[in-house]
């Protein structure tokens, strides 16, 4: 993905740090007194343009919703999705997602979201995947026992490898979809991405994995 420059985009995020949670690293274990209620984290890795985590929180208001996204280019637009809807229950981080155990606690989230993610299909770059087994130690680290994580892409091959990465892992295989418009599932909330690859006729895959 080729990403246009805004050189502007920086100080936007600075200028609303209500929503974009400045050294998030200060609010680890401490999220919900951030929100302001006991309400359960759920966050969403690689959140891009904002559309999947923004409907989220409108949709579900007693869930606390945490969008993280490394390019600045990238997270402003989540930044203005948010801006028109106004969701209380949404904070967003500017941050690359190998450091999740800086931000967050052991068990301090319910749930995380991997939608549409880079496939990084050469073998070499394997380990980049946010479905490999160093990420699922990380995440298996801050999310609540039991907890869960939902996934999808409409990448074959990364599905394909990320079922087999869960297996692996030993990961319980809740629900798994291989063509998910096609399917009688409910309450999809589509990204950008999504969008996009289901016009041009992609399948789309999904699964729910939970941790021990």
């Amino acid at each position: 993905m080729r990403l246009r420059h805004k050189p502007w985009a920086k100080d936007k995020l600075l200028n609303h740090p209500e929503l974009v949670i400045q050294e998030p690293e200060k609010y680890k274990g401490k999220w919900q007194e951030l929100f302001g209620n006991s309400n359960p984290i759920h966050i969403e890795i690689g959140t891009g343009k904002g559309r999947f985590i923004n409907e989220m929180a409108k949709a579900h208001p007693d869930i606390n919703f945490i969008g993280i996204e490394a390019y600045t280019s990238v997270i402003v637009s989540a930044l203005d999705y948010a801006l028109e809807s106004e969701p209380t229950n949404l904070k967003l981080l500017n941050v690359n997602a190998q450091n999740l155990l800086d931000y967050f606690t052991e068990g301090e989230v319910e749930r995380i979201y991997l939608n549409f993610s880079d496939p990084w299909p050469k073998n070499r770059h394997e380990k980049r995947r946010l479905t490999y087994k160093s990420y699922l130690e990380m995440y298996e680290k801050i999310l609540v026992k039991g907890g869960e994580l939902h996934f999808k892409t409409d990448n074959q091959g990364l599905f394909e490898y990320s079922l087999i990465s869960f297996s692996q892992y030993g990961l319980k295989l809740n629900f798994v979809s291989l063509d998910l418009h096609n399917s009688d599932f409910e309450g999809n909330i589509m990204t950008e991405y999504e969008e996009k690859f289901s016009k041009k006729g992609n399948r789309i895959y999904r699964c729910e994995v939970q941790f021990p």
